[in-house]
């Protein structure tokens, strides 16, 4: 790893996270051929509930990364937003992120983490199966759909 960033909860509105947030939506309308509002499943407010979370990843003032973390059920949660920007990947920032992600869920009360990523992304794939996540039938939302790629994990 080049430097460590500093990982940091912050308010999902921000212009920050908001960039963040655009950049991935642009990224996967871009990789899968589609129109993005930005939303992809998750609205700012989703991590402003109680037991919810929007992390950065900081260099500086730069930002470089992010995830996010809001409540599925009582006792499991659903990891979203997880991003970092082309010309900082495959320096180890998404796994800090993953991790900080699992201990906030930790520390929030959860059990288990869920998450979603799709078929054309083989680098969050892997990324997950590294970091523990298996495989599971695809859930909520993600039920019907063919190219999502559902995974669990147990804290």
């Amino acid at each position: 790893m080049d430097e460590t960033p500093e990982i940091v909860a912050i308010d999902p509105r921000s212009a920050e996270a908001l960039q963040l947030i655009r950049a991935l939506s642009e990224e996967l309308a871009s990789r899968y051929d589609y129109s993005d509002d930005g939303s992809g499943n998750f609205q700012p407010k989703d991590a402003l509930s109680e037991r919810s979370a929007f992390l950065i990843a900081r260099l500086g003032v730069r930002v470089v990364g992010c995830g996010a973390l809001r409540p599925l059920t009582h006792d499991v949660a659903e990891i979203k937003r997880m991003f970092v920007v082309p010309e900082c990947r495959g320096r180890g920032y998404a796994k800090l992120i993953l991790r900080e992600l699992e201990r906030v869920a930790r520390q929030a009360g959860f059990t288990m983490v869920r998450l979603e990523t799709a078929d054309r992304q083989p680098e969050a794939i892997r990324l997950y199966e590294h970091a523990g996540y298996h495989h599971i039938p695809n859930f909520g939302i993600y039920v019907s759909s063919k190219r999502s790629v559902c995974f669990e994990k147990e804290l």
